[in-house]
């Protein structure tokens, strides 16, 4: 047996295509994004190691020359971690370990390992210590020695409890208890959206793939300051700001957490009180990278994370990103055949578009608004501020009868309301 080392980044990546030669294809990206998600956790990484296999080993994943190859290296290399771009079950991990003599992590033990030096808030330490500790459970018989059976002593020999069981046991009660918690969060939560629905406030929710701009473009749109940098999972906690879209109407902006490939289940399941927000949302803003040659692959692979939480039903907008990065690539708007909008071009970084999305969201969610001009009696000063508090004014002037002349664009519904009630407004 070996001690397993507490510390150290000196890592070696190990990246095997899997499938027949005939399905493997292309898999340069696959390879591109471990590499990043290795650097995003503090990873120094000192080689990676490529090979293909028709299907894992059932004992090394790799194979045994393979994995003896791989052992070389950490010993040439005096590697702390070998890290795997595939999912390993506690078997190959613990015979990996004990053929190379250093920590061996897998992908899903990667992305918690990120996910655990991003989280900020309460309920996101909450969620990835749930995770981590689930994935845990199915791992704990390792390379240590003091998990065989607890140290005797004078009145302590004898059958007793193992420590592996002891370990289990706690670990039972731990996640119990983070799943109480977080299930207050999601209460909680449910509160505020009840609550927005009875103030009939539509939610938005931006979703999209890791790094795709997110959070940079819920700053530009919102003024908030939630974190953003150009690395893997940078946010992984829900941000939600009320957005003005400019006619007298809010939404609530919801910023999530963003997906990858092979999201491991366990995130999916312990961040359901995050992503519960995807699936309430009347609309989602699918934020794609402009500038990412597998934008496509992208696309496709949040979808599927998507339809895994329940969200695939729910309306999008893709909204194009960084199009600073693309020569040629102007602000627009992509409608269909019946008007709807499709996609909008926008450049979060710069600022470029984001009128053009403010408008389609506003035409997507407030489909019967109508623009109208309309004539206000003189003494009709109460409904005048209650317009300009709405924000529906857009143009006023006085007529010489002193009535108020004003150009006014708010929903059709609270028009004709206006009209019906108020006796003091007429249209022009």
């Amino acid at each position: 047996m070996f001690e397993r080392p507490q510390l150290g980044s000196r890592s070696i990546l190990v990246h095997l295509e899997i499938g027949a030669p005939t399905e493997r294809g292309a898999d340069d990206a696959a390879r591109t994004e471990f590499v990043d998600l290795a650097r995003s956790a503090g990873a120094q990484i000192l080689d990676l190691i490529r090979g293909s296999r028709v299907s894992p080993d059932p004992k090394y994943f790799a194979g045994s020359g393979k994995a003896q190859e791989i052992a070389e290296a950490v010993s040439a290399q005096e590697a702390d971690l070998v890290v795997f771009n595939h999912e390993l079950s506690p078997s190959q991990e613990r015979n990996l370990e004990r053929l190379f003599k250093c920590r061996v992590l897998d992908r899903t033990g990667l992305i918690l390992d990120i996910f655990a030096q991003r989280a900020r808030s309460h309920e996101g330490k909450l969620q990835v210590e749930l995770a981590q500790l689930q994935h845990l459970s199915t791992r704990l018989v390792r390379g240590w020695s003091h998990l065989e059976r607890q140290k005797g002593g004078i009145g302590l020999r004898g059958p007793g409890e193992t420590q592996l069981e002891t370990d289990r046991r706690l670990l039972a009660v731990r996640i119990k208890s983070l799943k109480r918690k977080l299930e207050k969060v999601r209460a909680q939560r449910e509160q505020g959206r009840q609550a927005r629905r009875k103030a009939e406030v539509p939610l938005v929710a931006l979703v999209g793939y890791t790094n795709a701009g997110k959070s940079t473009l819920f700053n530009a749109l919102t003024g908030a300051s939630a974190y953003a940098e150009d690395q893997l999972f940078a946010t992984l906690d829900t941000t939600i700001r009320r957005y003005d879209l400019g006619i007298g109407e809010p939404v609530v902006l919801a910023d999530t957490v963003g997906f990858v490939r092979d999201l491991p289940h366990d995130l999916v399941a312990a961040f359901n009180a995050t992503l519960e927000e995807t699936r309430q949302a009347h609309l989602l803003l699918h934020v794609i990278d402009a500038s990412d040659p597998e934008r496509l692959e992208r696309i496709r692979q949040v979808q599927t994370v998507l339809e895994d939480v329940g969200a695939d039903q729910v309306p999008q907008i893709e909204v194009i990103n960084k199009i600073d990065a693309c020569e040629g690539m102007q602000p627009r708007v992509e409608r269909d055949p019946q008007g709807r909008v499709l996609r909008v071009y926008v450049s979060a970084l710069e600022g470029k578009g984001l009128e053009l999305l403010r408008s389609a969201l506003a035409d997507t969610l407030y489909p019967d608004w109508v623009e109208r001009e309309i004539r206000l009696a003189p003494g009709a000063g109460r409904l005048r501020a209650e317009l300009f508090q709405l924000g529906a004014v857009k143009a006023e002037r006085n007529d010489d009868d002193g009535s108020h002349i004003m150009r006014v664009a708010l929903p059709r519904s609270r028009l004709d309301r206006l009209m019906a009630t108020e006796g003091e407004i007429t249209l022009i």
